[in-house]
């Protein structure tokens, strides 16, 4: 269980500032409903510049809540230039902390109170957020080398499972890991060392005990970001059967999340051999 602090809880129980101001002077939207986080902010300014009004909308977890009711607070009566200068770590601070996993709900109302001011800057005109530098790493959740470096310099960021904390990149499919830990190496100049090759065969029960470890450590934490999670209800030979819970249970996007998430985590940390497929309801 994550530990939230008493603010978090405040914000996400009693947020502030929620709805939409019409005619707006500023609008920003980011993220995406189908990556299980999408932010909409939208701020009015009063004669001297200053932000008057500033409201948010979000479909998101608790923690994307308070992050985006806390950031409204932080920008009341502050002037565009001041505004600018709130960066992730502020919106962290100003809850006292979130959980590591959490920490990309910081980072997406960053973005989305930038994207509004682009918005204001342009009169209007740039009603998307701008197109991303660099190529794309993580196409689960369309991430791209450059957002990851920046991440990772400004954050001191050195495992893959920061960088997902932070930007979500990896937190998919997992086939972008090796090039995130390229990044990581050449941000910071390091190498990186690979983890011991899993043993050619295991028992029976070996291959239960790694299958239940790689669900709790490695996918379970993933599918939580978004509310979900997965029990273990079987291992017959080389097919796992599981139950998706929460969020999860009765997604659209299941088939995905067993192909693309479970089974792919399972595959890289126990056998290559190993299939997952829904287990009958009883």
């Amino acid at each position: 269980m994550w530990d939230y602090s008493e603010k978090v809880r405040d914000h996400y129980l009693n947020p502030r500032n929620v709805g939409e101001i019409s005619n707006p002077d500023g609008f920003g939207e980011v993220g995406n409903i189908s990556c299980g986080d999408a932010l909409r902010l939208t701020f009015k300014l009063d004669p001297d510049g200053r932000v008057k009004d500033i409201l948010f909308k979000t479909f998101g977890c608790g923690s994307a809540i308070a992050s985006a009711s806390v950031l409204t607070e932080m920008c009341k009566g502050r002037t565009l230039e001041e505004v600018k200068k709130i960066t992730n770590k502020d919106i962290a601070q100003a809850l006292d902390g979130l959980p590591k996993e959490k920490m990309h709900c910081s980072v997406m109302g960053q973005e989305a109170l930038d994207a509004a001011i682009r918005y204001y800057e342009s009169g209007g005109a740039i009603t998307k957020p701008a197109m991303k530098e660099g190529t794309v790493i993580c196409t689960c959740f369309g991430v791209t080398d450059k957002e990851i470096e920046s991440a990772v310099r400004e954050n001191n960021l050195t495992t893959v499972d920061e960088v997902t904390n932070f930007t979500k990149a990896g937190g998919g499919c997992g086939g972008c890991h090796e090039e995130i830990r390229k990044i990581i190496d050449r941000v910071h100049s390091t190498k990186h060392v690979d983890r011991p090759k899993q043993p050619a065969r295991l028992t029976t029960l070996q291959k239960i005990d790694r299958i239940r470890q790689s669900l709790e450590a490695d996918v379970m934490p993933l599918l939580a970001q978004d509310g979900g999670s997965c029990e273990l209800a079987d291992v017959e030979g080389n097919t796992v059967f599981v139950r998706l819970t929460g969020h999860c249970s009765g997604c659209a996007f299941s088939s995905m999340t067993l192909a693309q998430v479970i089974e792919k985590k399972l595959r890289q940390n126990v056998s290559d051999e190993l299939r997952v497929e829904l287990a009958e309801e009883a």
